[in-house]
């Protein structure tokens, strides 16, 4: 409900001196102190770390938070009116907006994914979006669904809600575990919409209000989120990167995932739920070890707490064969006999980010828990989806072979460009998954964030991934997004940061 209005626009919410500090962190890289400061409040707002409707502290109680001269705060605020990101009223403050339209514009296209929100359908013709880990559905996603089409006719006589997921795409999907060693059966197995929707219910229906849950540090944004929603304090424990990270200047051995760090944290924090990214980790690429996935299991059996793999960039090896099917290490599940031990997928990440379709590999029995949590979300997941789904699965070899060639294509041009625009960068070029987590050697990540914005250009800022706001030095890329443009991006990025750097 609103608190007041501003001549046309409701105030939701304030945001003090304090919370305008932390949310910018170290925002002034250089250039003029004001621009950096406009800068950053609009990174936050693409981010959707501001949100609309907020008012922002008067120009003299922000400028005392981040020790600048009122002049500079009150030239940011001005600057931000201009840019349309803002309004201000005399005796009423400055609250943030969205811009209204200047000029031609692409369809309204809303975010979503692991990109957090932004306002997508303000964004210029020529926006590059390097932030959104999404690719463009396989050739083979049409026939598919022609073939899905054929089968529907078999379940038009019945009501159309399976909560738990239509018989045969369980089978494919407990047959899909089998293959690649983790034995399953049907009734171990429920389809969500979505791999988001499945995090989401494991959220709600194991975590309740103060409850802790264990993260990596840095880890995938939506899911902090939906942890959070649940009522859940996140505890971090850090990924670890097992290559050796060699840059001029830096030089350093980095530790894989500390499997005792990890059990002792289980032991002194007691969580409810830990929330992992085995295999090609979002956003660092790392995976897990076989001897750190059973370190894993033995923690989670000793400490009695649900272990959630998120095996959702499993399949996006891009150094191996294209056509492999096998897993690119052994499941973190293992054998399939830990009751501790879920798994959650989709088919979002391997075929098409519209194809709402994702899964949960549990104990039966928290499968039926599931299910019935479900029931105040969705019901059941649209049956003609699931039918595609299964196609795909089907024909899992040649339509992965086919993502796994395109993005490899995708990773190795993005990683060329770079290189040869902004050669300081350390950019360690991943195994698989869908992006690129990038050293630039200082603190500047929300700066930088918004520096590339006014280039034209979307990058996820590092902070974003973390629950404590740390890896400020981070960004991170993606390289789901068709050549040209990335292309069309990298100068962009170049000239941002010799903005911020300079």
């Amino acid at each position: 409900m609103s608190l007041a209005p501003l001549g046309s626009v409701d105030v939701h919410r304030h945001l003090s001196p304090a919370a305008a500090a932390r949310l910018l962190g170290h925002w002034h890289a250089g250039g003029p102190a004001y621009t950096a400061l406009a800068d950053a409040l609009r990174a936050a707002v693409l981010a959707g770390t501001l949100a609309p409707h907020t008012r922002l502290p008067s120009e003299r109680d922000l400028a005392v938070a981040l020790g600048v001269s009122r002049t500079t705060t009150a030239a940011a605020y001005g600057r931000l009116r201009e840019l349309g990101f803002a309004r201000s009223r005399t005796g009423s403050g400055t609250v943030v907006v969205l811009p209204r339209a200047t000029r031609p514009r692409t369809a309204p296209r809303a975010r979503g994914g692991d990109a957090p929100p932004a306002p997508a359908p303000h964004a210029p013709i020529d926006l590059a979006d390097l932030s959104q880990a999404t690719s463009a559905a396989p050739s083979g996603l049409h026939g598919a669904y022609s073939r899905a089409l054929e089968r529907l006719p078999e379940y038009l006589s019945g009501g159309g809600y399976e909560p738990y997921g239509v018989g045969v795409l369980r089978e494919a999907i407990a047959d899909h575990h089998t293959r690649r060693g983790t034995p399953t059966t049907p009734d171990e197995v429920l389809v969500t919409t979505g791999a988001q929707h499945a995090i989401t219910t494991l959220a709600g229906t194991l975590l309740g209000g103060g409850d802790r849950a264990v993260v990596q540090s840095p880890t995938y944004y939506h899911a902090m989120e939906a942890l959070r929603r649940a009522g859940a304090r996140l505890v971090p424990v850090p990924v670890g990167r097992g290559d050796r990270t060699t840059h001029p200047g830096r030089d350093r051995d980095v530790p894989g995932f500390d499997v005792d760090l990890f059990g002792s944290t289980l032991r002194q924090v007691s969580p409810r739920l830990v929330y992992l990214v085995p295999d090609f980790h979002n956003p660092t690429a790392y995976t897990l070890t076989v001897e750190e996935r059973a370190g894993v299991r033995d923690a989670a059996a000793r400490h009695r707490v649900t272990v959630v793999g998120d095996e959702t960039l499993t399949d996006l090896d891009l150094d191996g064969a294209p056509d492999a099917v096998g897993p690119v290490a052994e499941p973190l599940a293992g054998d399939g006999t830990s009751p501790y031990v879920v798994t959650v997928g989709s088919a979002s990440k391997s075929f098409w980010g519209g194809l709402r379709v994702g899964w949960v590999r549990a104990h039966p029995d928290l499968v039926a828990r599931l299910a019935r949590t479900r029931q105040s979300a969705d019901i059941a997941t649209a049956v003609l989806e699931q039918l595609a789904v299964v196609e795909l699965l089907d024909d899992a070899s040649s339509v992965l072979a086919e993502r796994r060639r395109t993005l490899r294509a995708q990773r190795d041009l993005l990683c060329r460009l770079l290189a040869a625009a902004l050669p300081d960068w350390h950019v360690h070029v991943p195994e698989g998954g869908l992006s690129l987590w990038v050293d630039v050697g200082a603190p500047v990540a929300q700066a930088f964030a918004a520096a590339a914005a006014a280039e034209g250009v979307l990058v996820n800022a590092g902070p974003t991934f973390t629950p404590d706001g740390s890896a400020a030095d981070r960004l991170r890329l993606t390289f789901s997004r068709p050549p040209e443009e990335l292309e069309r991006a990298v100068p962009r990025l170049a000239a941002a940061w010799a903005r911020v750097a300079g």
